[in-house]
C-alpha cells in the first residue's frame, strides 16, 4: 500500500496581513509559544510519516532555510559554555530532506501557483501532502490530524481535511464543504448564506492529493488568467470528473496565524497547555 511521503508548504509572500512585523519577519517565522508558526505544521508532517518537504518560498526569504539547516557556530558555542542540553532544541530534523523553491512575487499568484512549482519535482505518479504554511491543527492530547489524513489517503486516494464550523459563528465567512451522498468530498461553496450552507465543514486546505489533482493543478498554473490561480478550480474540475476524495474531519483545533487575533489565539492556547 503507497503512503504518501512528501509534502508542498507554500511560504511566499509578503504576509500584508501582518505588516509592519513581516517587514523583518517572515509570516511563517512568526512565533507561536517559542517555535515559529511553521514548525506546527512540519513537526505534524515528521510525525505522519512526510520525507521530503517542499517549501515554496519567496526570492529574499532565508529565515526558513536558517532554521532547518545545522548552523555549527551555534552549536560550537552551545558546548563550549555547557548549555548542551540546547542542542536538542537547535538540531535539524533527522531523516527529513528540506528542498526550498522559489516562487516570482511578481508572477501569477493564488494557491495554484506555489503547489504546481513544486509539483514539478515530484515523480508523475507521487502523491503529496498540501498545507499552507501560516496555520495548522493543535490537540491538546497529541492527535496529529495530519497523519490520519495520510492514513486516510495510503492506497492511492485523495483526501482532505473539514474543520467543524461551532455553533454560533458566522458560516456565511467560510468555504463550506459540500458532501456526496457517499460521504465523499463533492465541491465548496464559498461563503454561503447560514440558511444554505450545505454542511457544518469549513475549508482549510489541508489535502493529499494525487497524481491527477497534481496535474490538473500544473494545468491550471499554466493558463493565462485574470486574477488569482485558485487551488479549489482544479480540484472542483477532477471531482467533478469522477474522481474521489475522502473526507477527514479534524480532531484538532484550527489555529491560523496569518492575522493578529489569530495569531494571538493560537498563542494562548498553545502557551495554556504548556
Amino acid at each position: 500500500m503507497t503512503k504518501t511521503t512528501k509534502a508542498i508548504i507554500p511560504v511566499a509572500g509578503w504576509g500584508t496581513r501582518r505588516l509592519p512585523i513581516t517587514k523583518a519577519i517572515e509570516k511563517s517565522m512568526l512565533p507561536i509559544g517559542n517555535r515559529p508558526l511553521v514548525d506546527y505544521v512540519v513537526a505534524d508532517c515528521i510525525a505522519a510519516g512526510i520525507r521530503d518537504i517542499y517549501f515554496v518560498v519567496s526570492e529574499e526569504n532565508s529565515q526558513l532555510e536558517k532554521f532547518y539547516t545545522t548552523n555549527e557556530n551555534l552549536n560550537a558555542y552551545l558546548r563550549a559554555n555547557g548549555k548542551d542540553d540546547k542542542l536538542p532544541e537547535v538540531a535539524a530534523p533527522e531523516g527529513v530532506t528540506f528542498h526550498f523553491i522559489v516562487q516570482d512575487p511578481n508572477g501569477k499568484y493564488g494557491t495554484s501557483v506555489p503547489v504546481a512549482l513544486a509539483a514539478e519535482y515530484l515523480a508523475d505518479d507521487e502523491s503529496a501532502v498540501v498545507l499552507m504554511g501560516d496555520d495548522f491543527l493543535y490537540s491538546q492530547s497529541g492527535n496529529n490530524d495530519i497523519k490520519r489524513l495520510v492514513d486516510e489517503a495510503t492506497g492511492g486516494y485523495a483526501a482532505i481535511i473539514g474543520v467543524e464550523v461551532p455553533e454560533g459563528r458566522d458560516i456565511s465567512r467560510y468555504g463550506v464543504f459540500k458532501v456526496a451522498d457517499d460521504g465523499h468530498f463533492a465541491g465548496i461553496v464559498e461563503k454561503p448564506r447560514p440558511e444554505e450552507a450545505p454542511s457544518r465543514l469549513m475549508n482549510v486546505s489541508k489535502y493529499v492529493l494525487t497524481p491527477v489533482f497534481l496535474a490538473a493543478i500544473k494545468a491550471h498554473a499554466q493558463q493565462e488568467l485574470d486574477g488569482e490561480y485558485m487551488i479549489t478550480e482544479p480540484i472542483s474540475q477532477v471531482i467533478d470528473s469522477g474522481e474521489a476524495m475522502r473526507i477527514v474531519v479534524a480532531n484538532g483545533e484550527y489555529l491560523d496565524g496569518g492575522s493578529v487575533e489569530g495569531w494571538l489565539h493560537a498563542n494562548r492556547v498553545v502557551l495554556g497547555d504548556l
